[in-house]
């Protein structure tokens, strides 16, 4: 699909209530292919590669606020004037952006291993970050993205997961992946989700790139959010339990 002068990747399935997935860094929208088959039995389900991730083309000017203007557009091209909006990890930081610049279009907001603004730090990682994968390739970073981003517990029990997340991981671009972590690092706080917008905050006990004080903080802030924390479970959230997610996704829905 044509969206902002870029060729995104879009998938579409079933009927009803639009529901719009948002993958996060390193992802594409494959990450919710479980959840996507449930959802689609009630709902129109909207799946998206963000530019430069998975099957969409290269762009220039990545960020988080031009990921949720491709949103927006490819509501527009579709015809979806709201939906239900679900994002993990860098990809919550793109739909609070979202339902901060576009509230109008968006019904519900639900938020996988939450992740905050990139302190220091974490800015010069991802920085560190696009460099390698510009040097060596995809292969250099993928180890560590399976060993930081699942807990223990589903290294060791699922290991089926971990060559998915490789997967996933091995497959991007490049560049695209270089650039997308240059638009985390420049990320900055979306602010508040307004407490008008139901929110959903799901995470697991073992995620450290989106530790549930992060969801915890924003659900504060909301008023009324529900906090769902899974034991045993990183940052991977859809893959490492994908039943328990898509069971509370189905109800928040």
């Amino acid at each position: 699909m044509k969206v902002n002068g870029k060729e995104l990747a879009v998938e579409v399935e079933g009927s009803g209530p639009a529901v719009l997935l948002v993958h996060g860094l390193g992802g594409t929208s494959n990450f919710y292919q479980v959840q996507a088959d449930a959802l689609a039995a009630t709902h129109t389900v909207v799946r998206v590669d963000s530019a430069g991730a998975g099957r969409s083309d290269l762009a220039e000017g990545i960020s988080i606020e031009s990921h949720a203007e491709d949103l927006l557009g490819v509501m527009d091209e579709l015809g979806i004037e709201s939906a239900a909006v679900v994002g993990h990890s860098m990809g919550t930081l793109v739909v609070r952006t979202f339902a901060a610049r576009h509230p109008e279009r968006v019904r519900s907001l639900a938020l996988l291993g939450t992740v905050r603004e990139p302190a220091d730090a974490g800015r010069q990682a991802q920085r560190d970050r696009a460099a390698v994968l510009r040097a060596d390739g995809t292969a250099a970073v993928a180890p560590g993205v399976v060993a930081n981003g699942l807990s223990e517990t589903t290294r060791t029990q699922h290991p089926e997961i971990a060559a998915f997340v490789r997967e996933l991981v091995m497959r991007q671009d490049p560049e695209g992946y270089a650039r997308n972590c240059e638009a985390l690092a420049a990320a900055t706080d979306p602010g508040p989700v307004d407490p008008s917008l139901p929110l959903l905050l799901i995470t697991g006990d073992e995620d450290k790139v989106g530790p549930p004080d992060a969801s915890r903080e924003l659900a504060d802030a909301h008023g009324s959010a529900t906090v769902d924390v899974l034991p045993g479970v990183g940052h991977w959230t859809a893959l490492e339990a994908a039943r328990p997610v898509t069971d509370r996704l189905r109800a928040f829905l």
